[in-house]
């Protein structure tokens, strides 16, 4: 996985970009940061719609991740955008809907490859539940499956950087 300035690209994706994908990019950066590998990874959210745009992460999200001590600060809400496709090379939806949309809506041939988060998983979820209409265990919920993904993206990382593959 490698764009053309030799730095894998890594957009999370979920409906409206304000709880799980900054969720997820918050929990990953950390995580690469940890590695020593800041400098090689770009890691932003977007939403496959534009409900909240510019707006900062959920309170909620906001605050479940500070407990766990993940920042998810300065990231704000944006809608995906057709270049997205090829910056990135890697889309990862946070549910099935999400994931049809971006299939839905990339070119023919997108240089992205789109799929589901939780692939890089141990739990048996495929999808991480929205959270926004619950309560504060929803919330710890997404940290936990986003916590496990993570891990298992970064490994999945630092092993194809290990062999020099490139998806």
């Amino acid at each position: 996985m490698s764009n053309s300035s030799d730095r894998t690209a890594i957009l999370f994706v979920c409906m409206g970009n304000i709880c799980r994908s900054p969720t997820a990019e918050g929990v990953f950066r950390k995580l690469v940061q940890d590695a020593g590998l800041a400098d090689a990874v770009l890691i932003e959210s977007a939403g496959t719609h534009a409900y909240h745009s510019n707006e900062p992460a959920d309170r909620r999200a906001h605050e479940a991740a500070l407990r766990r001590g993940f920042s998810l600060d300065g990231i704000r809400a944006r809608r995906v955008r057709d270049d997205d496709f090829e910056r990135f090379d890697l889309m990862l939806a946070m549910d099935r809907d999400n994931l049809d949309s971006l299939r839905e809506r990339a070119p023919d041939s997108p240089r992205s490859a789109i799929e589901l988060f939780l692939a890089y998983a141990d739990a048996p979820e495929s999808e991480v539940p929205d959270p926004y209409y619950g309560g504060a265990a929803g919330f710890e919920r997404v940290l936990d499956l986003v916590e496990d993904a993570s891990r298992g993206l970064l490994k999945r990382l630092l092993e194809r950087q290990a062999t020099g593959t490139d998806r």
